[in-house]
């Protein structure tokens, strides 16, 4: 691998110290499986404190196209879809993934990555105005992340206008938290866990692309709001035999604020790169304030960089140039971030 960088994502490394050290400490335990042991439980009921939601239902997933999957299919009857922003990770990256399970990602356009209330409640009501919509597949929820896409965050004000057209329409409103943890920690940001608790039917807090080796926890903050959501992972092939793995890297994030100081970590190394690259006359294609970064390059000189670091392709705006994503983690370190500078 010689010295190249990698900032093509931000799940690249294994998992934090902390969670091998407790993984190993744990190791040789026997425990009930299927996330019915103590750390589970433990760690569920750190969450629920860390939400606000004293009486939410938690479950364990190991990754998010998953989870994706499994709650918007237990979400849905047969004949409704899923409202998404058009750049929505649900509706290019996951492969059909929502589509297979039987279900129409319903898309409509986006403001820099996002939704907005206005446009969700037309979507409805252009559909319950239309003389044949029992032959058309009904909006039956609400698709967002947090952050989106394009790195891009949704505010308190935009995300409760957004609640409250789903609380008139009577859908779920469904966040999508697989980098949650750098929204949380960015200065920008004002929307917090126990504001998900109150505002969403359900969201999930990532852990695969925030310092765990993976896992993604569902939070349903109404008990029982999703009847038999266990039985449902598991019909979905989604259910954890050794579920304790992941309950104990939740514990773990979520003990002594853990969670929120990773994300930090990784907002200091973007917020360094984006710095030297707006000193230093790139361009940047979209105006993230998280862990993601869009930069546009020439294609010459992008293929003399990516000898020597690897960055994500994003897309083509045209014959001669390519946006590239560089994304930072929760162990990006300031030598990583300064090496990446000096290189541009």
């Amino acid at each position: 691998m010689g010295n190249k960088l990698f900032f093509a994502s931000d799940y690249m490394e294994g998992a934090h110290p902390l969670i091998l050290q407790r993984l190993m400490e744990t190791n040789l335990l026997k425990t009930a499986g299927y996330g019915l042991d103590e750390y589970s439980a433990s760690a569920k009921e750190k969450i629920r404190q860390a939400c606000g939601t004293p009486d939410a239902d938690i479950f364990f997933l190991a990754g998010g196209t998953q989870t994706n999957a499994t709650v918007i299919d237990a979400l849905l009857r047969s004949y409704q879809g899923v409202i998404a922003a058009d750049t929505g990770h649900i509706s290019g990256h996951e492969a059909g993934a929502i589509e297979f399970g039987g279900h129409k990602v319903l898309t409509i356009p986006h403001h820099d990555g996002k939704l907005s209330a206005a446009d969700v409640r037309a979507y409805i009501d252009r559909y319950w105005a239309d003389g044949n919509h029992e032959h058309m597949v009904m909006p039956g929820m609400v698709y967002l992340s947090q952050p989106t896409e394009y790195g891009t965050l949704y505010s308190l004000e935009e995300l409760s206008e957004i609640s409250a057209v789903c609380r008139e329409r009577k859908i779920p409103l469904y966040l999508d938290g697989a980098r949650l943890a750098y929204a949380l920690a960015c200065p920008e940001n004002d929307v917090t866990l126990p504001d998900l608790g109150k505002l969403c039917d359900v969201f999930y807090i990532g852990g695969t692309k925030c310092g765990a080796l993976f896992g993604e926890a569902v939070v349903i903050p109404q008990h029982d709001y999703i009847p038999h959501f266990f039985s449902i992972i598991k019909q979905h092939g989604a259910l954890l035999a050794k579920g304790r793995i992941a309950g104990i890297q939740f514990e773990t994030l979520f003990t002594d604020g853990l969670y929120f100081e990773i994300g930090k970590t990784a907002m200091e190394a973007a917020d360094r790169i984006r710095k030297a690259l707006i000193e230093k006359g790139y361009t940047l294609a979209i105006q993230s304030p998280t862990n993601q970064i869009f930069i546009t390059l020439e294609d010459e000189a992008a293929a003399a960089l990516s000898e020597k670091v690897e960055m994500s392709f994003w897309e083509k705006p045209d014959a001669h140039h390519t946006v590239f994503r560089i994304a930072t983690s929760w162990a990006t370190g300031r030598e990583e971030a300064d090496a990446l500078t000096a290189l541009l």
